[in-house]
């Protein structure tokens, strides 16, 4: 059996580092539960004032999306807000199906509908791009992106919107996204457990802690002054969403998180879509990482690195530890390597687990029927298996990033088509709506 100085250091790093990213997911956990009852006290008292709404040009960009368009558009003309003052702009960004056309007729028969048509040589770029190019189009002074496979409830864009009048201070406001198929299969369950966590830990967390938040790919309103400021979506970042993050804050303005807005949207029900989706998001932070990181002594505000930091040691560092002490733990059972450290280590990794499920349940509680006990056994089953597999994806993407320099491309998610009466109890299955 084999032992050195060296593993026994490496090994005791290891755990330093994941139980430091626990303590601090833990402090977030913590804010976001608080941060939830200031929310829901914050929503009721905008809901009372008289504002004065922005208007509102709403994108869709959509690339191929014949299967999901019409229950997105129904769902978008469904939202309540002021007449006269929304505008939808669908984008068909060069599709090859029957998404122009389901477009077209939908603009036929609502005014508040407009089709911008983009030929495949306007194609490349992306979503940024197609973004960028819609915004010359759009007449509002602010600006909602939704994904094509989106479902938000009616007043999910009223809660943005009036966030944004009520605060000059803020560049963008974000909602929540909820998994629409979770009930499909294993992967969606823990798709659903990891996006809810996400938010109510990461997203509300940091709101709460130092008034940070990363916006998302949808279920967002950006004010254009915020938009003209920075310049635009960064048509070279597969995460244009997150690049974009950091230019409106360093432009003076602040994101923020209001977790009532909801939107619906569908989650990879095969491993192999899923597997492609979350690489597109490392080789982004990748990206965003290798763009900013050099810079990050002169970046302001300074919470911004901070974020970069734990951009860089939560995709890197973390995992680097969480594969050092999986290696070190699986060798030692097959009894090839010793650490000759003295320590209650197996009662760290156990606290370690029961510390980890106690952040996803404290965050699943934040919503109604999340915090089941099936819900609770599988948070315990993905840290050994749906968190591990996140590993596989850091590096899938490192050496398409750092070896093999592979172009980045944009990776579309697969859509499927779900029925009406289906959709429609998936959204009220868990009763979310509280307005």
């Amino acid at each position: 059996m084999f032992n050195h100085p060296i593993i026994d250091a490496l090994f005791v790093l290891s755990v330093v580092i994941i139980w430091f990213m626990l303590s601090y997911q833990f402090i977030l956990c913590v804010l976001g539960w608080l941060y939830s009852h200031r929310a829901e006290r914050e929503r009721r008292e905008l809901a009372a004032r008289p504002l004065e709404l922005p208007r509102v040009s709403l994108l869709i960009p959509a690339h191929n999306e014949e299967v999901v368009l019409d229950q997105t558009l129904a769902a978008m003309t469904a939202l309540r807000y002021p007449e006269g003052r929304l505008e939808i702009i669908v984008i068909n960004d060069a599709s090859t199906d029957r998404t122009g056309e389901i477009a077209d007729r939908w603009a036929e028969e609502d005014a508040r509908i407009r089709v911008l048509h983009l030929s495949a040589a306007e194609r490349a770029g992306g979503k940024a791009a197609a973004l960028n190019r819609a915004m010359r189009k759009a007449r509002f002074e602010a600006i909602a992106i939704y994904d094509a496979d989106n479902a938000p409830e009616p007043e999910a864009l009223l809660h943005l919107a009036r966030q944004l009048a009520a605060h000059p201070e803020l560049g963008a406001v974000i909602g929540t996204f909820r998994c629409l198929n979770r009930k499909k299969n294993l992967l969606t369950r823990l798709i659903n457990i990891e996006g809810v966590s996400y938010q109510w830990i990461v997203q509300a967390g940091r709101w709460m802690l130092m008034e940070v938040c990363s916006l998302p790919g949808t279920n967002l309103i950006i004010r254009r002054s915020a938009f003209e400021a920075v310049g635009g979506w960064d048509a070279g970042a597969l995460t244009e969403d997150a690049e974009l993050s950091i230019q409106i804050y360093e432009a003076g303005y602040k994101i923020k998180f209001v977790p009532y807005a909801v939107t619906w949207e569908q989650e990879p029900e095969k491993l192999s879509t899923w597997f492609r989706q979350r690489t597109r998001w490392a080789r982004g932070n990748n990206y965003l990482v290798a763009k900013h990181l050099p810079r990050l002594h002169s970046i302001r505000p300074r919470r911004l690195g901070l974020e970069l930091l734990y951009a860089l040691g939560m995709y890197y560092v973390c995992f680097a530890a969480i594969v050092l002490s999986d290696l070190v733990f699986v060798l030692g059972l097959f009894h090839l390597v010793r650490i000759t450290v003295l320590g209650p280590f197996w009662e760290i990794w156990m606290l370690a687990l029961a510390l980890f499920v106690a952040e996803v349940t404290l965050a699943l509680s934040r919503e109604e029927g999340e915090d089941s006990l099936s819900n609770i056994l599988l948070s315990a089953v993905s840290y050994f298996t749906y968190c591990q597999m996140w590993i596989a994806v850091v590096v899938k993407a490192f050496f398409d990033d750092f070896v093999f320099r592979k172009a980045r491309t944009w990776a579309k998610t697969e859509r499927f088509v779900m029925a009406p009466r289906a959709a429609k109890s998936e959204i009220t299955a868990c009763g979310v709506t509280k307005s």
